[in-house]
């Protein structure tokens, strides 16, 4: 949860609905872990009185822990902090170790017993990923005694359905299932395996995910990870809905972390935003040269084998500089290390993540590079469009839902999409926003009609909430 912690665009989606429920005047609650990683510098942490000392059970692991509460940023959202140094004091906050099952199966049973303690009857349990995704078993399974939970819907949102939380089936009495292991996938555990995000699907009231066109991509063999088949059978019970975004976070005419402010309507910002970047970056400093922005995890899922093919090629033949921030898979990290060093002077490479450098590319470029193999939803293609630099994506998951191709004639669009996962298909969407960027007549309405968009959190928070209505019968 952005700012406490993050990995990925979860953290963003996860404090932006939270926020804007909140703000809309319904009481939620988030409980995240207290991971080692949080930046505590300024953040009031205070404990919740009657949650001080906890102890749970998880099979033969007893546990214990403490429920703290925090405010986030300006917003007052409550946000409850699960403190287990035992669990969470780690470098990482996802890990390869072997208690990985453990660590997600107490956060889920003390966010039902959090409710508990609290006399908390919630209308819905909004869970993401796989890490949460044993809480519609446990309500159904272990938890439907409790009257409190009588009106409970669960809600399970997938966020990358590549990632499902798999274990081995060893793992089974650290659940705490008291007897009711059969709710669990039977074919799987007699295969030895327990999947996390496999029962959530089977057990939440409502299944969404982060964008239309994932909705119905997992429901197929290429995308749905195995858990297609399953999906299908989940029906009109599988909802997709784009994620918002942050516009107090991400907006060019607000934004705290630029050395220029700007807005449609006074553009001027932008350019100094470009060339105080090429200077922080070292790139040469020609302004009328495009520059192509990168901020991304380095993963297969990214691309990033299309712009190792291609990309270098393309500098050999035209004109334009890359700024790439992000880090990830060894070998990927190398491909632009080597770029850096084969291209001194248009490309540079910043490993890690670095938030300020995030949004000064993202004001700085003109051309933002998003050629994902799938993409669930993305975020940085829409905080792309509100800067004014003009997002090339691959037709895929939100990409496709967010980001439509530019017609010169109509003037309509506000970007370019690319079909096929393949190096011709990356070449010509790169040659195609060259040309337009170099079209003084086209370019000006592609950045316009992108900046005009509105993916705020006002519009699909509202879908949310539509949802979760419908779903505990307040229509």
């Amino acid at each position: 949860m952005t700012p406490l912690a993050k990995t990925g665009g979860l953290a963003d989606v996860s404090a932006a609905l939270a926020t804007y429920l909140h703000g809309a005047g319904h009481d939620v609650r988030t409980l995240i872990p207290r991971y080692k990683r949080i930046d505590e510098a300024g953040v009031d942490i205070q404990p919740v009185k009657g949650m001080s000392d906890l102890s749970l059970q998880l099979g033969p692991h007893k546990v214990r822990c403490s429920i703290e509460k925090t405010l986030l940023g300006d917003s007052k959202t409550p946000i409850y902090l699960l403190n287990c140094p035992d669990a969470y004091g780690r470098d990482s906050i996802y890990t390869d170790d072997g208690d990985e099952h453990l660590r997600f199966v107490l956060l889920s049973q003390a966010a039902i017993g959090m409710c508990q303690q609290m006399n908390f009857a919630p209308d819905i349990f909004s869970c993401h990923d796989w890490q949460s995704a044993l809480v519609p078993l446990y309500l159904k399974a272990t938890h439907a005694w409790d009257k409190l939970f009588s009106a409970t819907r669960s809600v399970l949102t997938i966020h990358n359905i590549g990632y499902q939380g798999m274990f081995s089936a060893d793992v089974l009495g650290d659940l705490e299932l008291a007897g009711a292991e059969s709710f669990l996938h039977q074919d799987d555990l007699n295969s030895g395996v327990i999947n996390f995000l496999k029962t959530g699907i089977l057990y939440a009231d409502l299944v969404t995910t982060v964008s239309p066109t994932y909705a119905r991509e997992i429901l197929g063999d290429e995308y749905g990870m195995g858990l297609n088949g399953l999906l299908q059978q989940r029906g009109n019970s599988v909802v997709g809905i784009l994620n918002g975004v942050d516009y107090d976070e991400w907006n060019p005419a607000t934004d705290k972390h630029l050395p220029a402010n700007y807005s449609p309507d006074d553009m001027r910002g932008k350019a100094i935003c470009k060339t105080k970047l090429l200077a922080e970056l070292g790139l040469d400093a020609n302004r009328g040269r495009p520059l192509l922005g990168i901020v991304s995890r380095l993963a297969g899922q990214k691309g990033i084998d299309l712009i190792e093919k291609v990309v270098p090629r393309m500098l050999s033949q035209r004109d334009f500089a890359l700024a790439v921030l992000g880090s990830g898979e060894s070998r990927f990290e190398q491909v632009f290390e080597w770029m850096q060093r084969q291209f001194p002077g248009r490309v540079t490479f910043y490993r890690g993540y670095n938030n300020t450098l995030a949004h000064w590319i993202e004001a700085g470029a003109d051309i933002f590079l998003m050629p994902s193999r799938y993409e669930p939803c993305g975020l940085n293609q829409m905080y792309s469009l509100k800067y004014g630099t003009v997002p090339v994506v691959r037709e895929t998951g939100g990409l496709a839902d967010s980001v439509e191709q530019f017609d010169a004639e109509s003037a309509t669009g506000t970007g370019v999409l690319f079909r096929d996962y393949d190096e011709t298909g990356l070449e010509w969407a790169i040659n195609r926003v060259l040309d337009l960027y170099a079209d003084g007549k086209s370019w000006p309405k592609l950045v316009a009609n992108g900046m005009a968009r509105d993916y705020s959190w006002e519009r699909q928070g509202a879908l949310y909430v539509k949802l979760f209505r419908e779903l505990s019968g307040q229509q």
